[in-house]
Parts: C-alpha cells; structure tokens; sequence
C-alpha cells in the first residue's frame, strides 16, 4: 500500500568503495526524486519558491537503512504517508527495489511552510489546504500509520 511517485536507475556515482549506494544518496533520491515531486502536486516546489517565495524546509528527518542497491539496479520511491497542519507537512516514502521487490529505505520527514521573503514560518494558503487535503482523501487507503516517529509534531 503506497503512491508511486518515482522510479529511479542507480548510478555509478552513486555507489561507494563497499560497492554499493553511499548513504547520502538515498538522501538524494528521496528529495530530489520523491519529495519534489510530491511538493510541485501541492504546489509548493521550485517554480513555487520563484514565483511566489513561499516553499517548504525539512526541520526533521528519520531514515532507515533496510538493504542495500547496487549500481544498475532499478527502486520504487513510494509515498506511504502524507498529512499537514496549517503550517507543518508530514510524509513517509519507502525506496523498493524494482526488480527483487525488497525495502531498501525509508525516510520520514517533517517540513515547515516557509515565507522565503521573510524567513519565517507561514500558514499554508486555502488554495493548497485544498489541494492536500483532496489528494489525502483519494490516497488515504494507501497509507500506513504505524511506526511514525514525528506525528505528535503535528498541531491539528
């Protein structure tokens, strides 16, 4: 049970002397190749932060480290979590491995709303309420709650 958001191929910059994916890669993978997908569908990605100067900043993160990729293997990033407050946003995504089907990583985030102009927090405008909220409801049957580690962050 997830949202699939990506697929990604793993190179050979990516991989360490152990032969296998560095660490800070699956960081990258998650961000680069998950989380933005997912903040430009709530629109708050890039093209948000030079348009609007408003955008999203991780506070906290917890990943796992479950199997190792190797160069050339193919993972599913998957969203298994997503919900917000006014201001905060909370989302889980797993790293599958295409071919073996096994969990490779996890990471859960939790990411404030950002006002770029400012540098502080900002209340997340009802345009996006909406977007995230229509996009929980058609997604919460894929969603797994258990094991969270920032859901008490969250001031509903």
């Amino acid at each position: 049970m997830s949202v699939h958001l990506t697929t990604q191929k793993i190179i050979k910059n990516w991989t360490d002397y152990n032969n296998h994916m560095n660490v800070a890669y699956y960081v990258l993978i998650f961000d680069v190749y998950g989380a933005e997908i997912l903040m430009n569908k709530f629109k708050m990605g890039e093209h948000s932060a030079k348009t609007t100067k408003k955008s999203t900043m991780v506070v906290e993160s917890h990943i796992t480290y479950n199997q190792e990729v190797s160069e050339g293997d193919e993972v599913d990033v998957n969203l298994t979590f997503f919900d917000h407050d006014k201001k905060r946003l909370l989302y889980k995504m797993e790293m599958i491995h295409k071919q073996k089907k096994y969990l490779a990583s996890t990471i859960e985030i939790l990411a404030l709303y950002v006002d770029l102009g400012e540098r502080k927090v900002a209340e997340f405008e009802d345009e996006k309420i909406k977007i995230m909220d229509d996009f929980i409801e058609k997604n919460k049957a894929n969603f797994k709650t258990e094991g969270l580690k920032f859901s008490s962050k969250l001031k509903k």
